[in-house]
């Protein structure tokens, strides 16, 4: 790297739960800037998962803890050949791949089951946390392609 590193941003907590890895969600919910609008689909979904009388928060934390990968794959050249070499994940890196992952199952969903996009939100977090749907199919893939690749860990990063 030629230049120093960018120092790491602080982000607050979220408006009504003060939770940073709300606040960070809503950030990956947000498109085109309109943060108000991703706050409110969150919350939504949030107040969906309440009615069916289960803790949201609970929820939330235990698909970002299921969707979490904890090997990928990275591509290393190595003598004019290109190796898929298996690492172990950062624990910011699963934070955000977890994040991510989930919002774009969500998206991702049919329009023909739900009606609004919180409808599609709280039904990933809710099989997120029960380990189904999309986004723990991603993960189920990249942990897939890391054990496939195992012969060449030799090749360290």
């Amino acid at each position: 790297m030629r230049h120093k590193q960018a120092p790491k941003r602080e982000i607050e907590g979220d408006l009504i739960y003060k939770n940073k890895q709300i606040a960070k969600f809503i950030n990956y919910l947000m498109v085109d800037g309109k943060k108000t609008v991703a706050q409110n689909v969150l919350y939504a979904a949030f107040d969906l998962i309440k009615k069916k009388e289960m803790d949201p928060i609970a929820i939330f934390e235990r698909a970002l803890e299921s969707v979490g990968p904890k090997q990928e794959v990275k591509a290393k050249r190595v003598g004019g050949a290109n190796y898929q070499i298996p690492v172990e994940v950062r624990p910011e890196r699963r934070a955000s791949l977890a994040m991510r992952w989930i919002a774009d199952a969500a998206r991702a969903r049919s329009n023909k089951d739900y009606k609004v996009f919180e409808e599609k939100l709280a039904a990933e977090l809710l099989d997120a946390s029960a380990e189904q749907g999309e986004a723990i199919k991603k993960r189920d893939a990249v942990l897939r392609m890391a054990q496939a690749n195992r012969a060449f860990s030799h090749f360290k990063w």
